[in-house]
């Protein structure tokens, strides 16, 4: 049986698809695994969203990925995209992640991200290598690469649900051990 490879996790808008990322994440450190790729978090100034962050796993940088008050870039609803940060930091995390670590994490593949060709490329080569990959996707985005992504034989998409959403991480972390144990040398 084809082991699974690429493991997503998609829902609606703060359900916690990021959350569940992030606790998968930690537990594979956790289990001796490295991890490296970008997580996206929204930022709130006032309790209102004023933007999303990029943070390259590995090395701590962060930068916009869209801010209400971005001037210049593609425009999503109310933000703005930062295709300088997105590009600098997102996809160079990615790419360093395919070289270096055990595990690509690659948060979100959505419509702000996919206004960037050089994140498609790296989410392409993430996909195409032999390393774990897991990740967020948006919960309606329409576009071919998430279309390939999903039906890839070797991925796998997992939704978080209010219910689910405080114990998913643990089944996504057995999968992705189950995968690693296969390929790496511990």
């Amino acid at each position: 049986m084809l082991k699974k490879r690429l493991l997503f996790i998609t829902g609606s808008p703060g359900t916690g698809k990021t959350t569940v990322l992030l606790k998968t994440i930690e537990a594979l450190k956790a289990r001796g695994y490295s991890v490296g790729g970008m997580v996206s978090r929204e930022v709130r100034t006032c309790g209102t969203r004023v933007g999303f962050e990029i943070l390259d796993l590995s090395s701590g940088r962060r930068g916009w990925l869209a801010h209400v008050n971005q001037k210049h870039g593609p425009q999503v609803g109310k933000y703005r995209v930062n295709l300088e940060d997105l590009n600098g930091i997102g996809v160079n995390a990615i790419a360093k992640a395919i070289e270096n670590f055990d595990v690509t994490a690659i948060d979100e593949i959505g419509p702000m991200e996919l206004h960037s060709e050089m994140f498609k490329e790296a989410v392409k080569k993430a996909v195409e290598s032999e390393k774990l990959v897991i990740g967020t996707v948006h919960w309606k985005v329409r576009d071919k690469l998430v279309e390939e992504v999903k039906t890839r034989q070797d991925a796998e998409i997992h939704r978080v649900t209010y219910e689910n959403r405080g114990y998913l991480h643990e089944i996504i972390v057995e999968k992705a051990a189950e995968f690693l144990a296969k390929t790496t040398k511990k």
